[in-house]
């Protein structure tokens, strides 16, 4: 068991997930780190936490909309992931995990647990390859309308049950 960075958790009780107030895009501690997220599956980014990726570093948005261009020939669908690395020890993950986006008069939340599970897969493969961290506001649970009672329990299970350390962060005060 790693220890809390930031000195103090809090809530959702004994995980092996650290719970921190702050920002995901300035993540703590040392190491490689991997920023995680979740995108939609339609090539569309504007909205949410990609806005403050996008103000620290271009290439995540243009390595996505690059990936959703050509995705005739490539992995580009829900489930898949794509790594873009952003400084020399961090990376982004930008996962396709929302099939979709929500408007005024759609049904049900874009966010597909499937996808999330799936990228999260090839996430734990990474993050063992470059023995990262994994850094990570509440994904799917935005724009995506997912369920932190759903997606947690999935960073379980394919990151902490590898021993991989996950950090999720709750922005503001």
């Amino acid at each position: 068991m790693w220890g809390v960075v930031s000195g103090a958790s809090y809530g959702e009780g004994m995980t092996g997930i650290t719970y921190v107030r702050g920002d995901a895009t300035a993540p703590q501690g040392k190491g490689v780190k991997i920023i995680v997220h979740v995108v939609n599956d339609l090539g569309g980014w504007g909205k949410g936490f990609v806005l403050a990726l996008s103000r620290r570093w271009p290439e995540p948005e243009a390595a996505y909309r690059s990936w959703h261009r050509e995705r005739a020939h490539n992995d580009f669908g829900l489930g898949a992931a794509q790594f873009v690395q952003v400084g020399p020890r961090l990376w982004v993950a930008n996962m396709v995990g929302q099939r979709g986006i929500r408007t005024g008069r759609s049904t049900g939340a874009p966010v597909r647990y499937e996808a999330i599970d799936a990228a999260l897969g090839l996430l734990a493969g990474k993050a063992e390859e470059l023995g990262a961290s994994v850094h990570m506001p509440r994904i799917g649970c935005g724009l995506a309308g997912g369920k932190w009672s759903r997606v947690g329990p999935l960073v379980e299970g394919r990151l902490v049950g590898r021993g991989i350390p996950v950090t999720v962060y709750d922005f503001g005060a």
